[in-house]
């Protein structure tokens, strides 16, 4: 089910990036007095109120500047403004209604979105004898905070998680496998989609970056039900020149986070790079079922051991997501595509497998019987049980005495013996410390 989004909008140096690292939790945008600091958008994850959502920092807009910089954060902001469902347009307080900010209110409301508003700066004196100006943007009730100082921000995310839409799950979409295809542009990722729908329904050339935007396509094999969703590729930061590309990256991220496998294309004449890591690595902890499909074999001269030899590059290149099943294929030829079918059926049920808690103890006491948890300074490390909790992908709790004594590398060994006894192939599996007092 899709997370609602919600993006920052306004003027340079109005306090919109504070604002976003304090809702987030983090220090994610970089934070200056300078205008014009935040030059592309940032994309995360926020929570209020047991609603999760996805959180838009944008650059300060001025819609009178031509210079070409600010054009491209004007893209930007019109890209995020196009994907979010909530919009926090943030003014300064402390200068009162700029005309700036009444071009950007103008171009709001044409949106269409829900709109709150943001008047930032409360701490400064004087601001609460402004409030009434900013009735003038015609956007509603202004909301005082401080983004800095963190007064109002409870009550303005009250009402922006109040004005999210309810994304009501359609029961014969959750039946279906989510598929998202991701890597670098030009990798073969709309080929390989059409090979399956057999027809050019997503544009397919040779010039990088020609999808813009992620594109769902049902497919159904074998009375399995399949939504393929084509992204955007993914370059590297300094190679993207194109305003509009900048933006196409987080409805990537976006895919990314709606689908239940993640397919990563990569080009076999180019072999596996370090951006290639990176688009997985997102996939990874997030916590996606995960294919690594080699595209383009059929053009790559081979020897006994060419394949092995590929494989094991990829894999030491992906030593975090070493559970990623590899598949070599040929969108052109059409070669082993419909075994990438077969993996991805298999990867899903491995993404949704369930071990009762009786079993898995087993599992757990075999192997702290063949290997004994770790000891410091004389105390030992104690496994009370092990119960499974979530699936999608599977999540396991190990409750012990101390989280200290166990070791991550033992955790890993605890991992290890539950895969090697289950099938778990193409699936992350994340394993949680609980500790038990006083037992």
């Amino acid at each position: 089910m899709r997370k609602p989004v919600a993006c920052i909008v306004g003027r340079p140096n109005v306090g919109k990036s504070t604002l976003f690292n304090k809702i987030v939790g983090k220090r994610i945008s970089i934070t200056e007095d300078t205008p014009g600091v935040t030059r592309d958008r940032i994309y995360a994850d926020a929570n209020w109120l047991n609603t999760d959502f996805k959180m838009i920092d944008t650059g300060g807009l001025d819609l009178k500047d031509d210079d070409t910089f600010m054009k491209s954060i004007a893209i930007q902001v019109e890209i995020a403004i196009d994907h979010a469902d909530v919009i926090i347009f943030v003014v300064d307080g402390t200068t009162g209604v700029t005309s700036t900010d009444l071009e950007i209110a103008e171009k709001l409301r044409k949106s269409g979105r829900q709109i709150v508003l943001a008047v930032n700066k409360l701490d400064t004196k004087g601001v609460e004898d402004k409030l009434y100006e900013f009735y003038e943007l015609g956007i509603g009730e202004p909301m005082m905070i401080s983004a800095e100082n963190s007064i109002g921000i409870g009550d303005l995310l009250d009402e922006v998680v109040r004005e999210f839409p309810s994304f009501e799950e359609d029961p014969d979409e959750s039946k279906k496998i989510r598929v998202a295809f991701i890597g670098k542009p030009n990798v073969g990722k709309s080929s390989m989609i059409n090979k399956f729908l057999g027809e050019d329904r997503l544009i397919v050339t040779n010039i990088p970056g020609t999808t813009r935007d992620s594109i769902d396509s049902d497919f159904t094999h074998n009375g399995v039900e399949y939504v393929f969703v084509d992204t955007a590729g993914m370059r590297k930061r300094k190679k993207i020149y194109e305003n509009v590309e900048r933006y196409s990256v987080i409805r990537t991220l976006s895919a990314v986070d709606d689908a239940d496998v993640c397919v990563a294309v990569i080009d076999a004449e180019e072999g596996i790079s370090e951006q290639d890591t990176k688009i997985i690595g997102y996939a990874h902890y997030n916590g996606k079922a995960l294919i690594v499909a080699v595209n383009k074999w059929d053009l790559i001269e081979k020897e006994t051991n060419t394949a092995k030899q590929f494989e094991y590059r990829i894999r030491e290149m992906l030593g975090f997501a070493n559970y990623a099943e590899v598949i070599f294929v040929s969108a052109l030829t059409g070669q082993r595509l419909y075994k990438m079918l077969d993996t991805i059926n298999l990867v899903y049920e491995n993404y949704n497998r369930r071990i009762s808690t009786g079993v898995l103890n087993d599992i757990i006491n075999n192997a702290v019987l063949m290997n004994q948890t770790p000891s410091d300074k004389g105390k030992q490390g104690k496994i009370y049980y092990a119960s499974q909790v979530d699936v999608k992908p599977p999540k396991f709790i190990i409750h012990v005495n101390e989280k200290d004594l166990i070791h991550f590398s033992y955790v890993r060994y605890l991992e290890n013996q539950i895969r090697s006894n289950f099938d778990f192939k193409g699936t992350p599996i994340i394993m949680e410390l609980r500790e038990r007092k006083g037992e």
